[in-house]
């Protein structure tokens, strides 16, 4: 509870202090409520305090420099945890669309987010069921509550289990939200205020990046939208001739190749094994020491993360382990002059790739990997376009449009020779920061060497595969085992399977 630091002449005694950490166990992470409107679902409230409306220490109470006298409470502990436990219940059975707690804010800024999510949503709400006259803390009161979505069947569950629930409306196709209470009417404009809302960020990103690129993103926020085109994709494993639970060995040996600081390689292990490699932990010590020479390893695959800390810049110390380390450097010149091999990079890997000149080895002007446009570390979920390529991995994907997660400091592709110079096969999908999060020429994305065997990219397919791992996933495809980038995986290891023949 406290720590004693002890010098020459003196004692120093930390203040005693004691951390409390709770952790709840997860039973399905599929089983998620989103703050996104579904069309024609009623939206319902429960108050889970008990408690009469009250504004102290509200966000509202403060942007009127203000504190208050009295503040949000629970009158019924048991009652809460009846009301939180029943709702569970109703997640637990899908009965849940969407929804969204009430905190900071209120019930006010919980109806605008719940809008804010798309640019098609609006509601039309009569809040009179709520019993309270004074709509100021009715709308801005910080009471423990939640709002969700759902068909009217959770009623009669919600009565069994002793919790009141109050049908409040319904979602609109307008770009407002209007709200009833007694005889009192509002109409709150949400594109306005989601600028105003999103105005805060803009303001604190002024001071990370440049106010240039901070303004490109406030003005392109509500543009970046995600749309994907899935195309003929099935989305069950049988349709990609895969095992979800695969047990015996193929034969086909993928490689991972990590450095310390790389943090990659679980996902990326995980993602070639399902699509049917046998896989090999790597790393540059066994390269080095000359245990591993990759002889008989097919494909190889440099993993994201953080190498060396990118002390020296990203993928810069890794790199030098190649170069000046003899058996390290071998071992990689052989596996690349086989004509049976695939290698891999993503992200640090990519970084690698390309500081070794393994995608157009002998080009003069080859490309170079620079900090991001915005100077800082971007991480985002967000959109590329497949492009037509003659990638092993990518060909068969060309024309489809897929959500995927960013995470880097020095991902601008610059490429100098221009674009047809270089097998581009795949782009973001919007030019506007932060759609193009590094500043990639011709938003470059991802590339390919000549003969399609070896493919960098900075996104990370790896951390996409299930459909649970996306930011957003289309809910009318709820049945799809896995998602679209397995097949890539899936590419891969048929080219070897009949290479190797």
């Amino acid at each position: 509870c406290s720590m004693t630091q002890k010098y020459k002449d003196d004692v120093v005694y930390s203040p005693g202090t004691v951390i409390i950490s709770a952790s709840g166990e997860v039973s399905d992470v599929q089983k998620v409520v989103e703050p996104v409107l579904v069309e024609g679902l009623s939206l319902y409230y429960i108050d889970f305090s008990k408690a009469p409306k009250a504004l102290g220490g509200s966000a509202f109470a403060q942007i009127n420099n203000k504190l208050g006298n009295e503040t949000p409470t629970v009158t019924d502990a048991e009652y809460f945890l009846k009301a939180f436990n029943t709702v569970q219940e109703l997640i637990e059975k899908g009965l849940i669309a969407s929804g969204h707690d009430i905190g900071g804010g209120g019930l006010i800024t919980t109806l605008l987010e719940l809008c804010f999510s798309n640019n098609e949503s609006g509601l039309d709400l009569n809040l009179s069921g709520l019993n309270e006259a004074d709509t100021v803390k009715l709308l801005f009161a910080e009471n423990p509550g939640i709002v969700f979505q759902a068909t009217e069947q959770v009623e009669d569950i919600l009565k069994t289990a002793g919790i009141e629930a109050v049908k409040i409306g319904l979602p609109t196709n307008s770009a407002n939200v209007l709200i009833v209470n007694g005889n009192e009417s509002y109409d709150f404009d949400i594109q306005s205020l989601r600028d105003l809302w999103f105005k805060t960020s803009y303001l604190l990103d002024r001071n990370q990046s440049t106010p240039a690129l901070a303004l490109e993103r406030y003005k392109s926020y509500k543009k970046n939208e995600l749309n994907y085109n899935f195309g003929d994709f099935a989305g069950t494993a049988a349709s990609l001739g895969i095992e979800l639970k695969r047990r015996s060995q193929s034969g086909i040996k993928a490689a991972i190749i990590r450095e310390k600081g790389v943090n990659g390689d679980r996902e990326m292990a995980y993602s070639l094994y399902l699509a049917g490699f046998d896989v090999k932990d790597v790393h540059m010590t066994d390269l080095i020491s000359g245990r591993e020479d990759l002889s008989d390893i097919n494909m190889i695959v440099f993993v994201g993360g953080f190498s060396n800390s990118d002390v020296l810049g990203s993928a810069k110390g890794w790199a030098g382990a190649f170069k000046y380390n003899e058996k390290a450097r071998v071992a990689l010149d052989n596996f690349y002059k086989r004509n049976d091999t695939l290698s891999l990079g993503v992200c640090n890997g990519c970084q690698l790739m390309v500081e070794l000149n393994l995608i157009y080895p002998g080009m003069e002007q080859k490309p170079t990997m620079l900090h991001n446009e915005s100077h800082k570390f971007e991480s985002s979920f967000l959109t590329v376009n497949i492009q037509a390529n003659n990638s092993v991995m990518m060909s068969t994907m060309a024309g489809k449009t897929l959500g995927v997660w960013v995470a880097h400091g020095e991902g601008k592709f610059s490429l100098l020779a221009g674009e047809n110079a270089y097998n581009i096969a795949m782009k973001y999908s919007n030019t506007a920061y932060p759609g193009n999060p590094n500043g990639s020429d011709f938003d470059t994305a991802g590339i390919c060497s000549a003969d399609g065997r070896h493919f960098a990219m900075m996104p990370h397919l790896e951390r996409a595969i299930f459909p649970w791992q996306w930011g957003y996933y289309p809910a009318e495809r709820k049945a799809d085992e896995v998602s679209p980038w397995v097949e890539a995986f899936v590419n891969a290891f048929k080219w070897i399977e009949n290479k190797i023949k």
